[in-house]
């Protein structure tokens, strides 16, 4: 198997193909307004909306700087900002989502349509190549997937059955 089809299958799982995780697509289908703004009582963790906020803002930022649309790029202080939410609205929760999806969505036909040499070369703004980079943002939507199916089963929103 090659890279580009590795990779494809890798940022694929992170939305909508099941996996050995659930995919975000599905794990957030069901979460309520109210959910998504839920955090522990202790505040260790984040909401699940903060999480996907801050999933999109690094996709999104990356998406910018490889379309080389740099002034339109998310812009943060320091990384626990990107946790930010926008105002607090079940509208404002469904166009988070939907951005989300969308972004990763066009960043995986970005790699699809992406020939061989694309693969390698430095996207600016950033210190490594498509793949490279789009590897790292995959495993970390991995990582912060299984912090909002956490916080989900906390809430006992998490079905006692799934098809994953």
């Amino acid at each position: 198997m090659d890279v580009k089809t590795l990779l494809l299958q890798q940022w694929a799982s992170c939305l909508d193909e099941e996996d050995w995780f659930p995919p975000l697509e599905k794990v957030l289908e069901d979460i309520t307004f109210e959910q998504a703004i839920w955090k522990p009582a202790d505040g260790a963790m984040n909401s699940i909306w903060e999480l996907v906020c801050h999933l999109l803002f690094y996709e999104k930022r990356f998406l910018m700087r490889f379309l080389g649309e740099t002034e339109n790029e998310p812009q943060a202080e320091n990384n626990e900002s990107t946790f930010r939410l926008p105002t607090e609205t079940l509208e404002n929760w469904k166009e988070t989502k939907q951005e989300y999806f969308y972004v990763h969505r066009e960043l995986g036909k970005i790699l699809a349509k992406s020939e061989h040499e694309d693969l390698y070369r430095q996207v600016p703004g950033e210190d490594n190549s498509l793949v490279l980079e789009l590897k790292s943002l995959a495993m970390h939507d991995a990582y912060h997937i299984g912090q909002i199916v956490f916080l989900s089963k906390m809430q006992g929103a998490w079905p006692g059955k799934r098809s994953f």
